[in-house]
């Protein structure tokens, strides 16, 4: 049984937002994303995946579609296939984020 704690994988950076991977296969994976004030992730879109942001901690500005919208902690949000999607902090407190993504990517 593969198993991890959050806490973990909760680290920040000063430089960028970190990607801490969870878990990962040919189907999904499984991510704490960590931003510190100020930092984002960039507007973008993957045509053959579905993403999920989850909200730990903290407040993200999101951008899905055409739409943009502030979400706290115990709020989720789903960009599907091909659509535009980032998400900003834009407070001056930590954001802490699970994300989802299945299929992933194909590098």
């Amino acid at each position: 049984m593969e198993i991890q704690h959050l806490t973990e994988a909760v680290n920040f950076s000063g430089e960028k937002m970190q990607k801490n991977s969870l878990f990962e296969s040919q189907n999904l994976f499984y991510d704490a994303y960590c931003l510190l004030p100020g930092q984002q992730q960039k507007v973008h879109s993957h045509e053959a995946s579905d993403k999920v942001y989850y909200v730990v901690e903290g407040t993200g500005r999101f951008t899905v579609g055409e739409e943009e919208r502030d979400l706290g902690t115990g709020q989720a949000v789903i960009a599907r296939a091909g659509e535009p999607h980032g998400v900003q902090n834009e407070t001056g407190e930590n954001l802490v984020l699970l994300v989802t993504m299945a299929p992933p990517p194909r590098h």
